[in-house]
């Protein structure tokens, strides 16, 4: 992000004063393994009646990406607003062994700048519940570390939840928005920054008996004794509509709605039923995308976004054109609270002010993407390992320039006709442009089966 001059800094923040007497209260709601396609505002037959609600009353994004297509990566992205990869957050973070078999720390480094400790120069007090999943295991700090006032975290080395108890996972975004509760009740006279990070819709799903019955259609006609997975999956995803409308009705009761901003999305796309712990449940929707959780493809990193912030986000707006990212939350956030991101120049994202309040706006950097580990599932969703988005044009590669493909994705977002062949010039220059990036990057190990399409064929005897 270009460094704003002192005097375009002043301005911007002195717009975001005047639109209101305090900087604005942020929620940031993050699903975790949510597709694109799971809400029925983007297209799903299943109702997701709170969150078409919040939709209405803001922007939706058909357009957003995250940072990386499995959890840390996706989180480091939001958090820090550069891309996971430059901090060798390459994967999800695992024990000791996994995380050094991957060339990775055990952790996020708390000196890296963050937006909650960016926020708290603007006055606001900042408030984490939920999953966490940015380092566990020992010598992992708690979120405080990273300047976190109140916290209440799982896959993270906290212990005042148990996370392993019958019927937690359930249970859980209830339990989140009671703790998000209880922060905005303590809170609500000063500004605040409350991200709730969800541990639904992620596999291992367990709905209780009381959630399945809500969503009995999707049981199977002629095996009554069976749970079918549509319905597992669709129990548990209508308690996340259910629970983050107790949410929003809260704010509407404590006065707070109208000077609160509302950000909900997803750390990456559906989970794949082939994997063990989802093959009860895994049929999240990609939406029209191929690829799911691990590829590169738009299936895996191409999420709902949807942004609300009343008189000042249009509502019942649907941005089809904006192309916007997790790594453009710390530039965008810190301009509306009205304080300059540190260390600017080494950030990945971009100011996106004008597309959220319904301005034009073109996104004038790439976003890039590596992947170095084996991907589930079908064959067809196995992306290469390095990914570029610039413009309309989406060119996926492996480091060894094999396996070439260069969609034009606003025309063919379902990446199925590979245009490499006839824009030599156009894959030329966007692979110069992922290879430079990747060089940039901290080495590490690489899966032999990263960016490959591995298949068993028959053969003859």
């Amino acid at each position: 992000m270009p460094r704003l001059s002192r005097r375009s800094f002043l301005a911007a923040a002195a717009c975001a004063a005047a639109q209101t007497s305090r900087p604005p209260n942020i929620v940031f709601i993050l699903t975790d393994d949510l597709g694109w396609g799971d809400l029925s505002c983007y297209g799903s037959r299943f109702k997701t009646p709170r969150l078409d609600q919040l939709a209405r009353e803001g922007t939706q994004f058909t357009q957003f990406y995250v940072n990386g297509p499995v959890c840390s990566p996706s989180r480091t992205a939001f958090f820090t607003g550069r891309f996971p990869n430059r901090l060798r957050v390459t994967g999800h973070f695992a024990t000791e062994e996994i995380n050094a078999k991957r060339g990775m720390p055990n952790f996020l480094d708390p000196a890296v700048p963050n937006l909650p400790r960016m926020l708290k120069k603007a006055g606001y007090v900042s408030g984490q519940f939920g999953k966490w999943h940015l380092g566990f295991y020992t010598g992992a700090p708690l979120p405080d570390a990273y300047g976190i006032d109140e916290h209440l975290t799982v896959a993270s080395n906290e212990t005042r939840w148990e996370e392993q108890r019958p019927g937690f996972r359930a249970q859980s975004t209830r339990l989140i928005v009671d703790e998000g509760i209880k922060f905005m009740e303590k809170n609500r006279d000063k500004p605040f920054y409350l991200a709730l990070w969800t541990l639904l819709p992620h596999a291992t799903l367990d709905p209780t008996d009381e959630q399945l019955a809500k969503v009995p259609t999707y049981g199977p006609a002629r095996a009554p004794k069976y749970t079918s997975a549509p319905q597992v999956y669709y129990a548990s995803l209508r308690d996340l509509d259910d629970q983050i409308g107790r949410l929003m009705d809260k704010l509407g009761q404590m006065g707070l709605r109208e000077n609160t901003i509302v950000l909900f999305s997803s750390d990456n796309g559906p989970e794949d039923i082939h994997l063990a712990e989802a093959s009860h449940s895994g049929i999240g929707s990609p939406g029209p995308f191929r690829g799911r959780k691990r590829s590169l493809y738009e299936g895996g990193v191409r999420v709902p976004f949807l942004a609300s912030w009343p008189g000042r986000i249009p509502a019942g707006r649907v941005d089809t054109t904006s192309v916007v990212s997790a790594v453009d939350f710390v530039p965008t956030l810190t301009r509306i609270a009205g304080v300059e991101p540190e260390q600017p120049k080494m950030l990945d994202g971009e100011d996106i002010c004008d597309a959220l309040f319904g301005k034009p706006w073109k996104r004038t950097r790439p976003l890039l993407w590596e992947w170095r580990y084996r991907i589930a599932g079908y064959a067809t969703n196995h992306s290469p390992m390095l990914a570029v988005r610039d413009g309309n044009w989406k060119l996926l590669f492996n480091p060894d320039r094999s396996r070439v493909e260069l969609y034009d994705i606003v025309r063919d977002s379902m990446e199925v006709d590979n245009v490499a062949a006839q824009n030599a010039d156009v894959v030329r220059k966007l692979s110069d442009v992922a290879l430079a990036w990747q060089k940039t990057l901290p080495p590490g190990p690489v899966d032999p089966d990263a960016g490959q399409i591995n298949y068993t064929w028959p053969k003859a005897q």
